[in-house]
Parts: C-alpha cells; structure tokens; sequence
C-alpha cells in the first residue's frame, strides 16, 4: 500500500462538476493499493496517516498529529502510484491491484481513519475526479507500508 499524504487547507473533490467531499483543514491522501496488501497493511496505513506529525504546534515546529489539530482527512483511490515508467513512456500499471481486491481495502482504510475519531472524506473509487486542492507548506511524505 502506497500513500502521498500532504498538508492542506480547503480541499474538495468534484464527479462530473458535482461536490462529492470537501474539507477546510487537514490532510489530502491519495492511496493506492497493491494486489499483495491485505486488511493488515490497511489497518497499518490508517494508524500512520493519523498519527503523522507534520503540523506545526506554537513553535512552529511540525509535532502535531491531524487529530492534534482537529483536522479533516480526504482519502483518494488513486491507482496511478503504482505507474511503472521504466520501460518506454507509456507507464504501465500492472503493479497495482485490480479493483475488485483495492476497493475494499480503500474502504477499510477509510473505516480504520473513522473509527480512529478523525473525520474522513472520500472520493468516487474508479470515477474521474478533479480535486481542488491548496496545499499547506506544502508539506508532502509518501509512505508505504
């Protein structure tokens, strides 16, 4: 399982012109899944991302958790981190699960942040979404677990 998590300010996700999520301070995670990930990596996923301290407390030092800051998280299928461009220029994605086996663990991931206490916004799993998004430091960390 594959994540770029970045710090944001007011973030939303459109289908097909319509507001689908939308949040005001908080975390955008783009997540993509990989055939060999299981319920465990989700569970594993959720516990980092909620957990990361990339917000700055009074001193300006980045030792806040989204929880700390009572931040919002939108969670993002995005299959496209597991392109493969090293043969040619067309990216191959065949190192990313197939959709049946992803979605599931994209919801897992989802319910996992939830139950956490840490409100959670999604996009369409498969949709063409178009994400506006205002970007806090910015501050980017890919993690994979």
């Amino acid at each position: 399982m594959r994540a770029v998590i970045q710090r944001v300010g007011r973030t939303s996700l459109r289908v097909d012109g319509n507001l689908i999520s939308e949040i005001e301070k908080g975390l955008a995670v783009y997540l993509g899944v990989a055939p060999e990930d299981s319920e465990k990596n989700a569970a594993a996923m959720a516990k980092k991302i909620v957990s990361l301290r990339i917000f700055e407390d009074e001193n300006g030092k980045m030792n806040l958790s989204v929880r700390d800051i009572g931040g919002e998280i939108l969670l993002i299928s995005q299959f496209t981190l597991y392109a493969d461009s090293s043969h040619g220029n067309r990216p191959s994605f065949i190192g990313a699960a197939r959709p049946e086996h992803a979605e599931p663990l994209y919801k897992e991931v989802a319910k996992e942040i939830a139950q956490a206490g840490i409100s959670v916004q999604t996009g369409v799993f498969g949709a063409d979404m178009k994400i506006e998004q205002y970007n806090d430091g910015p501050v980017t960390i890919l993690y994979e677990c």
